[in-house]
C-alpha cells in the first residue's frame, strides 16, 4: 500500500441531505480526532481532507480519499479516481436489516392482503376477500437472486418465517438459510416454482434487463416480484405487460427505472403492487449506520491499512 499523507479533516458534503440529516450525520463524528465539516460545492479538497458525499464533484479529485455515502457508486467516475489515485469506498454492506426487512415485509402484505385492507380503510370500506385469496408465507418458496448483503438478509429473515429459501448466485458456498444455490445460468429453473422472487443484485451491464418478459413468462402466475436492488434490472414495460396480462400476480417494489416514479406511470394502478420510494433503507438511524462505517474506513486509512469497501 503506497505511503498516505494523515488525514486532517473530514468534510461532509451538502448532498447527503438527499438520503440522512446532514447535521445528524457530521454530529455522529464527535469522537473522530479530526475536524468535521459541512461542506458544499465551493469547497476546495487536498490529500489530507477525506469527504464523504451523495454525488460526486470533480473537486473530490484533490481529496485524500473519497466515500460515497450509498452503496450504488455509478454517478462516480472510478477511472478518473484510480488515475489520481484517491480511494473511492462506498457504503456496501450495511443495509442486511433494513432492507431484508421492507423485503419481507412486502411479502407478508401481498400474502394477507395488508396493502388491501389499508387501501378500503382510506374509503371506510369493511372489505372481507375471497376465502381463496390470503394465504401465509410459511412453506412458500422464495428465490433470492444475489446472495451478497441484501440477499443474505433477506434470506435470514424469509428462513425466520418459515420460508423455503433458494437462492441465485456464481459461488456455490453455502448460505445460511439457503436451502439450494442456482448458478445464474439456471436463473429460470431457480424462479420457476417460487411464489416469490427478490432481486438482490447489483446494477451492472449484466444485470441490467435481466427480469424482462421471459423471466415473467417463466414465473407462476401466482408469483410475486420483489425488487429492492435497483430499477434497470427490471424491463418495467415488460413487468407493466406481464401484471396486465396476470402472468405474475403482483409486485413490491423500491426501486424504478426512473426516480421519482412519473406521476402517469401504470405501476401506480395495479392493486397488488406495492410501492416505496427508494427508502428500503430509511431508517431513523440510518445516519448512525453510515457514520460507524465511515468511521472504520476512516480508522483503516489513517493505519495505513487496506479500506473496507474499496471501488477505485
Amino acid at each position: 500500500m503506497p505511503e498516505r499523507s494523515q488525514l486532517e479533516r473530514l468534510c461532509v458534503h451538502e448532498s447527503v441531505s438527499t438520503k440522512i440529516p446532514v447535521e445528524g450525520f457530521a454530529e455522529a463524528f464527535a469522537d473522530l480526532d479530526v475536524p468535521v465539516e459541512i461542506v458544499g460545492d465551493d469547497e476546495t479538497f487536498d490529500r489530507t481532507d477525506a469527504v464523504a458525499s451523495f454525488r460526486p464533484r470533480d473537486a473530490f479529485l484533490d481529496a485524500g480519499w473519497v466515500h460515497c455515502i450509498r452503496a450504488g457508486y455509478d454517478e462516480f467516475d472510478t477511472e478518473a479516481y484510480e488515475a489520481e489515485g484517491v480511494p473511492l469506498t462506498n457504503s456496501t454492506g450495511i443495509h442486511d436489516t433494513t432492507v431484508g426487512e421492507i423485503a419481507v415485509g412486502y411479502m407478508v402484505s401481498l400474502a394477507r392482503m395488508l396493502h388491501v385492507y389499508r387501501d378500503h380503510q382510506n374509503e371506510n370500506d369493511w372489505f372481507e376477500p375471497t376465502y381463496e385469496r390470503p394465504f401465509t408465507v410459511e412453506d412458500e418458496r422464495l428465490c433470492v437472486v444475489g446472495l451478497g448483503t441484501l440477499g443474505r438478509g433477506i434470506a435470514e429473515r424469509a428462513d425466520a418465517l418459515g420460508m423455503d429459501v433458494v437462492g441465485v448466485r456464481r459461488s456455490q458456498e453455502s448460505v445460511p438459510g439457503v436451502s439450494e444455490i442456482y448458478h445464474p445460468d439456471d436463473l429460470h429453473e431457480a424462479i420457476a416454482d417460487a411464489r416469490f422472487v427478490a432481486i438482490a443484485v447489483p446494477h451492472t451491464p449484466d444485470t441490467e434487463g435481466m427480469f424482462s418478459a421471459a423471466e415473467f413468462e417463466t414465473m407462476r402466475d401466482d408469483a410475486y416480484l420483489i425488487n429492492v436492488a435497483r430499477g434497470p434490472i427490471v424491463d418495467e414495460a415488460d413487468l407493466i405487460d406481464a401484471l396486465d396480462a396476470g402472468a405474475i400476480a403482483g409486485a413490491g417494489l423500491d426501486v424504478f427505472e426512473t426516480e421519482p416514479l412519473p406521476e402517469d406511470n401504470p405501476l401506480w394502478d395495479f392493486e397488488e403492487v406495492i410501492i416505496s420510494p427508494h427508502r428500503g433503507s430509511a431508517t431513523n438511524r440510518y445516519h448512525l449506520d453510515i457514520a460507524d462505517l465511515v468511521a472504520e474506513i476512516f480508522a483503516q486509512y489513517q493505519a495505513g491499512e487496506d479500506i473496507r469497501n474499496r471501488v477505485a
